[in-house]
């Protein structure tokens, strides 16, 4: 780091990846700092700086950074080796430390800590069994259901519903016994239940996982305040809750419908994207983290958004910003099983399709909204409602229909070849054209003799 690299995060001032301390007189701070770090992503701190960013300097002997050294290493468990350098500001010495993000949790004086904004807080007890889980890839729904037996799987379902839409969609029939394609899929192990066992395939999922639910209200305004029309909880295994929940929701959603001039059929506008609502229901449901029962999935309707919350927040490594181009599953054994029967996408495109979707709605709905912390998402879609209008229903005259169906297949039409379609003069068609011109369903493309018409 030079003189430039040093000056301009002081600058910016303290942050989550950045911390400043006046000296070395409280060291065990720092040791502690060192662990917050190491425990939430990588971060400096820089020793000669005040709060508020003025470079004090610090005097600096021959062996202080070596001290330094030797009290961060013997007081972290497993020992962080920083890299310490002494940086010169205005002729006045600095101590830099940086620090990488580590594969393991990190304790410091025998206590792990994180980085919450610009401050190094202690973490609870759940917090660090968790974090424990996440560095080493044990993930919840592959663990074993203590309690459960293979008695508390609802086998009817199993049988009834998983497997012939898992044989529909993947084209491999079933030989043998269910519990053997649940092995398979990690749902069972040493002939017990996982948590993703119970989860997808239990007959009473919320017997062990008690807030293993979607709970749904509907308000009659734009705000929680506003009278309460409803409210529904969806419970049973995850494939039960999102069907459920999807129903729900759809049969409450606003359609347009409207009569384009040159069709027969009307066309049916929702206020908001089908698939979008399908997708977000069952990412939360995927997605969220089942270690935590002191929450569930919450869905808020009101007039002109549904809010969906999912507990447990982003991965370190996934914002708001890349979650469109990332890829997480915190739920591996879940959102694998979830794809074979085609409730996720596997390639995660899930999010590609629902961009997609907004940007092909008629009616150009805002894009969705995401929120999220360390504890929750929240994602916003926004309803078209307001932009629903009545279409007025223009009557054609034959020629203009003959027209319409013409441009239908064949995409574009000149002057001439329309009045050999319709059997007149030149002149007679380009009236003909001007007047669907007029009423805005056709546009004219090109200039001179190479002047064309096409649906608008």
């Amino acid at each position: 780091m030079n003189k430039r690299d040093v000056l301009k995060p002081i600058e910016k001032g303290e942050s989550d990846t950045l911390e400043f301390k006046s000296s070395l007189a409280d060291i065990n701070k720092i040791v502690e700092d060192i662990s917050g770090f190491s425990n939430s992503r990588s971060g400096k701190i820089l020793i000669g700086i005040s709060n508020s960013g003025k470079v004090l300097g610090i005097e600096i002997g021959k062996d202080t950074v070596e001290r330094l050294a030797n009290k961060i290493v013997s007081n972290t468990e497993p020992k962080v080796y920083p890299n310490i350098s002494v940086k010169e500001i205005d002729a006045k010495k600095i101590i830099v430390i940086e620090i990488p993000k580590s594969s393991e949790t990190v304790l410091a004086f025998g206590r792990p800590f994180k980085r919450v904004g610009k401050s190094t807080v202690k973490m609870s007890k759940e917090e660090y069994e968790k974090l424990i889980i996440e560095k080493k890839k044990v993930y919840f729904d592959s663990q074993v259901c203590e309690k459960a037996t293979l008695d508390d799987i609802d086998w009817i379902f199993v049988k009834g519903f998983f497997i012939p839409k898992y044989e529909t969609i993947t084209g491999i029939k079933v030989v043998g016994k269910p519990e053997k394609l649940l092995e398979a899929l990690s749902c069972i192990k040493k002939r017990k239940p996982t948590n993703s066992g119970i989860l997808l395939f239990g007959k009473n999922p919320q017997k062990f996982f008690t807030n293993a639910y979607i709970a749904l209200a509907r308000y009659k305004g734009k705000e929680v305040g506003i009278e309460r029309l409803d409210y529904k909880e969806f419970d049973g295994n995850l494939f039960q809750q999102v069907d459920n929940c999807d129903k729900y929701i759809k049969e409450r959603v606003a359609v347009m419908s409207r009569l384009l001039p040159y069709q027969v059929e009307r066309q049916d506008i929702p206020e908001y994207g089908l698939f979008s609502i399908r997708e977000l229901i069952t990412n939360a449901v995927v997605h969220r983290d089942y270690s935590e029962q002191r929450t569930k999935v919450i869905i808020k309707m009101f007039d002109g958004r549904i809010d969906f919350y999912n507990p447990g927040g982003l991965p370190r490594e996934i914002t708001p910003q890349n979650i469109t181009e990332k890829q997480f599953s915190r739920n591996p054994t879940i959102a694998k099983v979830f794809a074979k029967v085609k409730y996720i996408e596997e390639l995660g495109e899930g999010w590609d399709k629902i961009i997609k979707e907004h940007k092909d709605h008629p009616l150009k709905p805002n894009p969705p909204k995401i929120k999220a912390d360390e504890y929750t998402v929240l994602v916003t879609l926004f309803s078209t409602k307001e932009r629903f209008e009545e279409k007025k229903v223009l009557e054609l005259s034959g020629r203009q229909k003959k027209i319409m169906k013409y441009l239908e297949m064949n995409k574009r039409i000149t002057t001439g070849t329309c009045a050999k379609l319709l059997n007149v003069s030149n002149d007679t068609a380009l009236r003909e054209l001007s007047k669907l011109k007029s009423l805005g369903i056709i546009l004219r493309r090109g200039i001179g003799r190479g002047i064309y018409y096409v649906i608008k």
